[in-house]
């Protein structure tokens, strides 16, 4: 096996008893489900309802089409394998579904600071915002977030191309940096240190967004109605915690090595990020919202 080159790899996904497979299936392809459509709720929503032609639900918007992208590249495969122990997938599939997920990935990393920044604005500079928010701004930050993503990801991927797999199982249910730099038998030195360089921008991310929302706690604190600060409080603490899950499990996933990681444990890791993330956001960051709950109404 390891003297030939391959050019197809077999998804090992999860080893576990046929009724655990059945449940599993069962409850991600619900997940998957709800995510999708409270995503093209959101997205619909904020089309055709003028009340929500303002930068902060554009964000959400883009935030919408952006775990539409990240879960249709992981999980369908993911739902593959829960039904067919070992799932083949090509190798130019492989590199194609590895550059999706961690283009939409990075810029979802940078929507999640732009987001925040933008809150802050508006919660500490309300007279200031419109101003500053503008249409042109909003356009810019998103060309930006963009940009950088793919400017992070573009030179690993392009060395990733010129690897010789000579191993073509991959144990994980989609293609990880990971396992796919274990199966190559050439040197993965450079493209190492260069995804812990990229993984760099995740921390730029955090500090962004710590930043933001500790000014804005500070501002909630100076309101004088106890009302007014539980539910400026619960709006943060919400976000907060997706903010908190996503960032903390792809730092322990990407800002170190990608050799000498634990497969099994990686692999639950990962479920946050590609299942667990997408399907909160929308309840979460949107459906929450006051306005486009009135939309929605309104709809129905």
């Amino acid at each position: 096996m390891n003297s030939t080159i391959v050019s197809e790899f077999i998804l090992l996904g999860f080893p576990m008893a046929p009724h655990l497979r059945i449940f599993s299936f069962c409850l991600i392809l619900l997940s998957y489900t709800f995510t999708v459509m409270g995503n093209l709720v959101i997205i619909y929503l904020v089309f055709s309802d003028t009340r929500l032609h303002f930068p902060m639900y554009y964000f959400l918007c883009n935030l919408a089409v952006m775990d539409i992208c990240f879960i249709n590249t992981v999980v369908p495969g993911m739902l593959k394998g829960f039904l067919h122990q070992g799932v083949h997938i090509s190798l130019g599939s492989c590199l194609i579904q590895s550059f999706i997920y961690f283009l939409v990935g990075t810029a979802e990393f940078f929507l999640f600071a732009v987001m925040s920044f933008d809150r802050y604005l508006a919660i500490c500079h309300p007279l200031r915002y419109p101003m500053i928010m503008h249409r042109c701004v909003y356009f810019q930050l998103i060309a930006g977030l963009w940009l950088g993503s793919f400017s992070t990801i573009a030179l690993p991927s392009v060395l990733v191309l010129k690897l010789k797999f000579c191993n073509n199982l991959i144990d994980n249910f989609f293609c990880d940096t990971s396992p796919l730099l274990k199966n190559s038998c050439t040197d993965t030195t450079m493209i190492e240190l260069l995804s812990l360089l990229g993984a760099s921008t995740l921390y730029i991310s955090v500090l962004v967004t710590l930043i933001s929302y500790l000014k804005i706690v500070l501002a909630v604190l100076k309101i004088k109605t106890a009302d007014g600060r539980g539910k400026a409080f619960s709006t943060c603490s919400s976000h907060a915690i997706v903010v908190t899950v996503i960032y903390s499990s792809c730092i322990f996933l990407y800002a170190k090595p990608a050799k000498g990681q634990g497969a099994n444990f990686n692999k639950k890791v990962a479920i946050l990020n590609t299942v667990v993330v997408p399907l909160l956001n929308p309840f979460i960051y949107t459906l929450r919202n006051q306005t486009v709950r009135r939309s929605f109404s309104d709809i129905l």
